[in-house]
């Protein structure tokens, strides 16, 4: 335990390392918060219902990998499909309207 104690004490000392815990601490911080903001337009009730339907099958196991995001029907449970979506958006506003083309 003292050993354990000690190699804690040299990273800290080490300002990069330091650096990079607090960043990874920090952005696990906002994951976990992220996961219980729940989607506008969600109803809780449906989405009770919908989670005790679903404990043990697929959608429970996704659940589980997303980290309880996925039955809260949270902003981090979309993952990446906003980025995409806004990304064809924009592509589409680039052929139509020149300005967003500029951008």
């Amino acid at each position: 335990m003292k050993k354990l104690i000690q190699t804690i004490r040299n990273i800290w000392k080490i300002e990069d390392l330091r650096k990079r815990i607090l960043y990874t601490i920090g952005i696990i911080l906002i994951y976990r918060l992220g996961s219980y903001v729940v989607l506008p337009g969600v109803d809780p009730s449906m989405l009770a219902s919908l989670q005790n339907q679903t404990k043990s099958g697929l959608l429970g196991l996704l659940n589980m990998f997303s980290g309880g995001a996925f039955s809260n029907a949270s902003i981090f449970a979309l993952g990446i499909m906003p980025y995409i979506s806004a990304s064809i958006v924009m592509q589409l506003l680039g052929m139509a309207i020149p300005y967003f083309q500029k951008l």
